[in-house]
């Protein structure tokens, strides 16, 4: 599996222009094919996982990292994920250094993340069963949120989770089947968006996401 990790990463994340060290190292490290069922874990593709959830692709995976990446680095930063589906990303993270809360609506993919995280050796990694939409009070300010499903606009609860000292979001934002990545950073009350490539995702469902 290792050296499936290792063509991963140079084909599908170095090979597209990726190429931050310490997030090509992560990648190379995280066992992936813990966190999802399938013969080609390590496939340019997403994945079907319990209650009609998906795992990236891992070159989205490595894109929305890299655009979330803290001004600081990776060391020690607080981060917010929203959506813990099989809790690879998480376990990115982790790898990298952050103090990592991710945010699942469905037990039992919060359940089995739990057990892939601990089995590969990342058990520091907070679950938290509930509405992703809504964010996480107890841990902010963040300097990272990741929102691995689609809405239709970015929360003001995650917006206003961040840290004003360049708390950065990233997350798909548009229709039910069709979004665009979109960064939003934080300079104290003031908030700066980009947009970037198109993306599909699963909606967020939630208070501020899309209805069930």
């Amino acid at each position: 599996m290792a050296s499936a990790r290792a063509r991963m990463v140079r084909d599908q994340i170095a090979g597209r222009g990726l190429t931050d060290p310490e997030l090509l190292r992560a990648m190379e490290v995280v066992p992936r094919h813990r966190f999802v069922d399938s013969d080609w874990p390590y496939s340019d593709e997403a994945l079907p996982l319990e209650a009609g959830q998906t795992i990236s692709q891992p070159y989205v995976v490595a894109e929305m990292t890299a655009a979330a990446r803290p001004a600081r680095g990776w060391t020690g930063a607080r981060v917010l994920e929203i959506g813990t589906g099989s809790g690879y990303q998480a376990a990115l993270l982790a790898e990298l250094g952050a103090s990592v809360v991710s945010v699942e609506r469905h037990p039992v993919l919060s359940e089995a993340a739990a057990r892939a995280l601990a089995d590969a050796g990342y058990d520091g990694v907070r679950l938290v069963v509930g509405d992703g939409s809504r964010g996480w009070v107890e841990g902010a300010p963040y300097d990272a949120i990741l929102v691995t499903a689609a809405g239709p606009a970015v929360p003001q609860p995650l917006v206003e989770q961040l840290s004003p000292d360049g708390g950065r979001l990233v997350m798909p934002v548009g229709t039910r089947g069709h979004q665009a990545l979109t960064v939003v950073e934080r300079r104290g009350e003031e908030f700066v968006t980009r947009t970037g490539e198109s993306v599909v995702f699963v909606p967020l469902i939630g208070e501020h996401g899309f209805g069930e």
